[in-house]
């Protein structure tokens, strides 16, 4: 099969605008946590998240232009711009029926969707609704709208999997282009979750963090006293392409893709398997696809989203995946620094493993003061700092409501 480079990155967060500035605070250990502005959320459980700061759609788009898409719309076309600019693909004289794109989101545009029926429910029941209400919401109108806007005429569809929607829209951009259906694939993923209802139902679920006299130290996974996770929002976007096609047209390598894998719990609507059992099964075929084992593994950026239930689970999948070897594992979870972004987590982290490789640092996990008592000794978590380390290979993990497990492995470029 082909082999598989990434020659582009692009991602709006709450760490940043930019690739640039996303990574130098993330190596900063900056937090991404605030009060949330995009409502009143004063009568809320949790009233902060990690919004995207100072965002200003005008900066973007056209007058106009951005009442068409919904949030996570207008964050998965600002990241696929930067992404596909570093690429250099508008300026290559390349086949755009080879080109596709692959894109996830867990909600879609849950915030046009609440606000519509929120003004239909104030009304006198005449049914009165903005004709953009179904484009905006519907999933897969992020990769629709990056296919029209540059012209791309592959592949094209969304994945749903919930947290596990970036890793599951990576894999399958990788399978298709090493099984030779495309030449390059713009994937990623985003969401806009934070809106009354989401924030309402996670608190519902007692699944968030309720911090509020302390936002920025919220999101704390691995530590004691984690309540819960800290709301993120944003995108990001990776260019995959095939190796020859890359090398052929002079584009600059900056990480190849070398494996991935996707597996079920089958146990229960929104908790992880306690004993990780999908998470392992998936880390061991990842493993299997790349042609590696673990003790080649140099980093992990972990799912863990600092809940009581999803975080142990994950450790002892990964020590389940170290029995037999004497490797220690270098583990971090950025989630501590931008929040959870739920269908767009997985392609975020995807970059900080990419900038991780090639700057060989490790971003750290803030807000760690008294670390799980479970961790074992083979698995060292980055705590509080960035760690400098020679890295060649990095795994991202994410998992997601329903039981979804998707694994992604990233190796530095050689040629």
């Amino acid at each position: 099969m082909k082999r598989v480079v990434i020659t582009g990155l692009g991602t709006i967060n709450p760490l940043g605008h930019n690739v640039a500035a996303y990574w130098e605070n993330m190596i900063k250990g900056v937090s991404g946590a605030a009060g949330i502005t995009r409502f009143d959320a004063s009568k809320f459980k949790t009233r902060f998240a990690c919004e995207i700061k100072e965002y200003d759609p005008n900066t973007y788009f056209e007058k106009g232009e951005a009442r068409k898409y919904d949030l996570f719309t207008q964050y998965a076309l600002i990241s696929a711009e930067e992404a596909i600019n570093q690429a250099g693909l508008l300026n290559s004289d390349i086949d755009f029926n080879k080109i596709g794109v692959i894109w996830a989101s867990g909600n879609g545009g849950i915030g046009t969707l609440e606000h519509e029926v929120t003004e239909f429910a104030k009304g006198d029941g005449t049914p009165r609704f903005n004709p953009f209400l179904v484009p905006k919401m519907i999933a897969n109108m992020a990769p629709g709208m990056i296919s029209i806007k540059f012209g791309f005429k592959g592949i094209n569809y969304a994945t749903v999997s919930a947290c596990a929607a970036s890793n599951n829209a990576i894999m399958d951009a990788f399978n298709y282009i090493r099984w030779g259906k495309a030449n390059v694939m713009i994937t990623g993923g985003s969401e806009a979750p934070v809106t009354y209802a989401s924030v309402g139902g996670f608190n519902s679920m007692k699944a968030l963090s309720t911090r509020n006299d302390d936002p920025a130290a919220a999101s704390r996974p691995f530590d004691k006293n984690r309540d819960g996770f800290v709301l993120g929002e944003g995108a990001g976007a990776l260019i995959l392409e095939s190796y020859e096609h890359a090398i052929k047209r002079g584009a600059t390598i900056l990480a190849e893709i070398i494996g991935a894998s996707m597996t079920a719990d089958a146990y229960h609507m929104s908790a992880t398997h306690p004993e990780g059992e999908g998470a392992y099964r998936a880390i061991n075929l990842a493993l299997e696809d790349a042609g590696i084992t673990i003790d080649d593994v140099d980093y992990v950026n972990a799912h863990a989203t600092s809940t009581g239930v999803g975080d142990p689970s994950e450790i002892i999948a990964m020590q389940r995946a170290l029995e037999n070897t004497d490797k220690v594992l270098s583990v971090s979870a950025t989630k501590s620094m931008t929040g959870h972004l739920l269908g767009g987590a997985g392609a975020i982290e995807a970059i900080a493993c990419i900038k991780a490789l090639h700057d060989n640092i490790i971003p750290p996990t803030i807000n760690i003061e008294e670390l799980e008592d479970m961790i074992p000794a083979n698995i060292e978590i980055i705590t509080n700092k960035a760690q400098k380390k020679t890295l060649n290979i990095c795994m991202s993990n994410t998992f997601g409501f329903g039981g979804h497990n998707a694994i992604a492995i990233f190796k530095k470029y050689s040629n």
